[in-house]
Parts: structure tokens; C-alpha cells; sequence
């Protein structure tokens, strides 16, 4: 596999830091040493720590901890989930205490493998619509679109191109991405901070959620427990599905660097599949960890939509369980596309 391809795909943001410790301690007593090269590290290697005395003091206990959990001075880090960690040492002497820290980025120990797909089938699709989410429920397919004064929320006989149902957003909202979760659809809006929920059967709005920590809703998905949320950056948030509070979030990388704008998404066999904002190319992403563990090109489908001045880039995919095929579009695209994805080893 050529990984030059693959960074052309997803086009990952390459980590940098300089040369020079980044530490930032109370006290100038003490400094963290890692064995991370400029600070970063594979989650295949152990991590090694110490404590440089830089003026001889009699040390009584040294705690160190990554992002507030305690760890030893030896942490194997193949369970650790990937991107920016805060390595702190609580350090005492004296009846004193000081702390020190340093900052650290775990990487993937793998290249992303690219896949590959056959295309299955062709259908027509509404070339108004600027599609932001895709999801399978009992065989309907639901399509949330944006912009403002034309978010809507539909679903679709998606062999016919027929709307089922369909409702309008306030001309408030910009639609963002969806989910189906026990009878419920969840649907996100952009910057107005608020996601929306629906009766699945008949689209009664039946309550709402404000976001945490994420400032903005990009991408929505669910693995039949809890929710997965995207904000345009690199990372994606854990919801929990009965309080609809971010309880946390994984951040993706590859062995090489983060990928931000992190967009649309679906859960595929255990996997998030997320494309990247103005990207033709889905990541395949470990939900546990973060790890891109496969890129997909879709740039060939865009050749096959009708040109015009609307047109804008991928975004909507949708898995179908029945069929195991995944479905494709994009912003004001008029074909939905449904697509078989062939795993490379």
C-alpha cells in the first residue's frame, strides 16, 4: 500500500512540537523525562518516566499521573486511548509538595489500511437537498439536510426517491447530523448549541439536549447504546444515551497525527465511519482508542453526480444491516449511491 495515498485521502494533520521540554512546573526543582521522541509515542511501546533533580533535594514519594489517573513509572500503553495526554508528577519533600508537568501525544503503532469498494447500485436523490446525515431504521432511511431556512428532517423510500415524511426546521437552525436510537431520532444543529429529538413514527418533537463541552454539532451516530458525536474537530464525543451528557471522548489519530473536522459519521460492525469535512475520503476509526485503522476514496463517485452550481462536497452515509452495503451522498448531489466495502488485509 502506498500511505502517501492514504494521507491524500484523509490528509492528517501532522504532530510538531519543538525541540525543547515543554514542562511548566510550580517550582523549578524538578523535571518529568519521558522516552518519547519530541514527545511522542506508540501506544505499542511502554512508556518510561522519571524525575530529574535538578538541585539534589531529598525526595520522600514521587506520584505520577496521566490526565489525573494515577500511573506507574513503567505504563504499558497498549490500552490507552489515543492523542493528547497531561503527564503530571506530584512530588514530595520537605513537608512540600510540587508538581510538575509535561505534555505527551500516544499515537497509533499502525499505518492506516486503505479499502477499497465495488459500486452496487444507483439511485436518485433530492439535488435541493444539502444532506448532512444518513441512518438506517427498520429499512427507511432518515436524511437530516442544512443551511438555514432549509434544514429539514425526512424520511425516504430511498429505491423510488419518494419522501415518506418530512418536517422543516426553524429558520433559526442549521440542521447537522442524525441518528435513530430506540425509537428516537436525535438530530444536531450547528452553532446553536442544541440537538432535537423526534418520535420516529411520526416526527413529534418530543424533547431536546444542549451540547457539553463541544461547542458546535457536526456528525451523529449510535452503537445501540450509547451516542457518538462529532464537533469539527479531532475528537468524538461518548453520550450517554439516557441524559444525553458528553461523559467523554475519544480523539482519532493515526500513527502519524490527528485528523480534525471530523464530520459525518456511522457505525459499521463495531467501527465509526467518519469522513472529513471538504475530504472525499471516510475514516475508519476504532471507537475505543481513536485509531484510523483504514481509509475509503470516494472522490470517483462526485464524477458521477450531475454538475451544477450548487454542488458541494460527500457527506451522508448510511449502513444498511439487511443488505451490508453502505450508502453514499453528498450536498446537493441528485444520486444516492449504495456501495459494498472490500476490507483489505
Amino acid at each position: 500500500m502506498n500511505f502517501s495515498k492514504v494521507l491524500r485521502i484523509i490528509t492528517i494533520g501532522i504532530i510538531a512540537f519543538g525541540c525543547g521540554n515543554t514542562s511548566k512546573a510550580v517550582k523549578s526543582n524538578f523535571v518529568i523525562q519521558t522516552n518519547a521522541k519530541k514527545n511522542i509515542i506508540s501506544n505499542a511501546e511502554v512508556l518510561k518516566l522519571s524525575l530529574k533533580n535538578l538541585n539534589a533535594i531529598k525526595v520522600d514519594s514521587v506520584q505520577f499521573m496521566m490526565n489525573n489517573t494515577p500511573i506507574s513509572n513503567l505504563e504499558d500503553l497498549k490500552d490507552v486511548a489515543l492523542g493528547e495526554k497531561m503527564i503530571k508528577a506530584l512530588v514530595y519533600y520537605d513537608d512540600d509538595k510540587e508538581v510538575v508537568l509535561q505534555k505527551l501525544i500516544v499515537v497509533n503503532n499502525k499505518k492506516p489500511k486503505l479499502y477499497t469498494y465495488e459500486l452496487v447500485n444507483t439511485y436518485a436523490h433530492d439535488i435541493n437537498s444539502y444532506t448532512q446525515g444518513l441512518e438506517f431504521y427498520n429499512g427507511i432511511l432518515y436524511e437530516s439536510t442544512g443551511q438555514y431556512g432549509e434544514s429539514k428532517l425526512r424520511a425516504l423510500d430511498y429505491k423510488n426517491g419518494k419522501v415518506i415524511r418530512n418536517i422543516n426546521l426553524a429558520p433559526t437552525y442549521f440542521g447537522e447530523g442524525l441518528t435513530v436510537l430506540n425509537d428516537k431520532i436525535y438530530q444536531l444543529t450547528w452553532r446553536e448549541g442544541r440537538g432535537l429529538i423526534y418520535d420516529v413514527d411520526n416526527f413529534e418533537a418530543i424533547g431536546s439536549f444542549n451540547y457539553g463541552q463541544s461547542k458546535e454539532g457536526w456528525g451523529l451516530c449510535n452503537d445501540g447504546q450509547q451516542l457518538y458525536k462529532t464537533d469539527g474537530s479531532e475528537n468524538i464525543w461518548i453520550l450517554n444515551s439516557n441524559t444525553l451528557e458528553e461523559e467523554r471522548f475519544v480523539q482519532a489519530y493515526t500513527n502519524k497525527g490527528k485528523l480534525t473536522n471530523l464530520n459525518e459519521l456511522e457505525w459499521v460492525d463495531g467501527k465509526i465511519y467518519a469522513n472529513r469535512y471538504q475530504k472525499n475520503g471516510v475514516a475508519v476509526i476504532n471507537p475505543k482508542n481513536g485509531a484510523i485503522e483504514a481509509v475509503i476514496d470516494f472522490k470517483d463517485l462526485k464524477n458521477k453526480v450531475t454538475n451544477h452550481p450548487g454542488l458541494d462536497v460527500l457527506n451522508g452515509m448510511a449502513y444498511n444491516p439487511k443488505t451490508q452495503t453502505l450508502f453514499l451522498t453528498g450536498k446537493r448531489w441528485d444520486k444516492l449511491f449504495e456501495v459494498r466495502i472490500i476490507a483489505q488485509d
